[in-house]
Parts: structure tokens; sequence; C-alpha cells
């Protein structure tokens, strides 16, 4: 019976989190609701424009890759233009061993090592991560008594990885300079 509160508990506070990042997507990327029809929309009240970040918010982006995954908005755009460049996995697995590493109960723990292992880490994973075989058996071996630090190493290259390849092509890109640009309202 504790299992089945706590894995409803975190299957809860996943899909919390799925609704807040699609309701934050499509206010930051409204014309990815192109396929509905505008007055379906309004009459819905499913679209509200929302605001852009603040500029300022969106030049500090520029300062580090750091900078920019501190800001939830930051973490959306990001995560927007890794999936354009088929390599969301990347940060899917960096916020989820970020949660990963806030978790208190040994239960919990090993239901999310398993979790992550198994969508990100194993060979064949429908999102595998791009990381050497050491690490990926040192990860699988772990996985008979997971800890906290287990996927340390890992989080570690995949944020390498971003930070060289990925982000300076973030700041190049039409999401991030579009959001550069002054708002309608401006």
């Amino acid at each position: 019976m504790l299992i089945f509160r706590t894995n409803k508990l975190c299957f809860s506070r996943i899909l919390k989190g799925i609704c807040v990042i699609i309701c934050i997507h499509y206010q930051l990327f409204p014309s990815s609701l192109s396929h509905v029809r505008r007055s379906d929309i309004r009459r819905r009240g499913m679209y509200r424009k929302a605001p852009k970040p603040p500029i300022d918010e969106v030049v500090s982006w520029r300062l580090s890759l750091k900078k920019l995954q501190e800001s939830k908005t930051g973490q959306l755009a990001f995560r927007e233009f890794l999936r354009t460049e088929y390599s969301e996995e990347n940060i899917l697995f960096w916020l989820a061993c970020e949660e990963y590493k806030t978790i208190t109960s040994s239960n919990e723990i090993a239901v999310a090592a398993k979790r992550i292992y198994t969508e990100f880490v194993q060979v064949d994973a429908p999102r595998q991560i791009n990381i050497d075989c050491g690490t990926r058996q040192e990860i699988t071996n772990s996985m008979s008594q997971p800890t906290l630090s287990c996927f340390d190493k890992a989080q570690r290259l995949i944020y390498k990885l971003m930070k060289k390849d990925c982000y300076p092509r973030f700041l190049k890109s039409e999401i991030y300079q579009g959001l550069l640009e002054p708002s309608e309202a401006s």
C-alpha cells in the first residue's frame, strides 16, 4: 500500500510538471498551436498570449548555460531548441537527475533510479543519452543498490556536451533570437 501511495504521489508530481510545461510551451511558442483555429482557441479560452520573459533575463542567458538553466523559462526555451535538434534527451536527463538528487525516501530512490536508467541510460533506451560505455557500465552496476550520486558522472558528461555543443548553437538559434526581439506591447 505504501508503494502504491508513493507511486501515486510521484505520478501526480510528474503529471503536474507535464501540464505546467505544456502550458508554458504554448505561451512561449503559440505558433505551435497553428493546427487549431484561432476562433476555437479564443472561444474556449485556450489561448492567452503570455508576455515574453523580460529582455534582461533573456540577455542574461548568454552569460552561461548555468544561468540559462536557473530560469524556468530558459529551460523551456532551451528544451524546445533541443527538441528541434533531436537531442531533447540531454536536458530531460539533466533535469531528471536534478530532481532525483532531491529524493529522501530509499524506496523512491530505487524506483526513480530504475526509471532514469530505463529511459536514458540502458542500451537501446527510448531516450538514450550519449555517454561512454565505461560510465554506462558503472551506472548499470550501481542499479542493484542505487545512491543519490549514481548518475553524477553521466550528468556531468551530458552537461559538458550541452555546454560545448548545444548551448552555443542555441544562442544563435531563431528561438533565442526571437525572444531577444522587443515584444509587440513595447
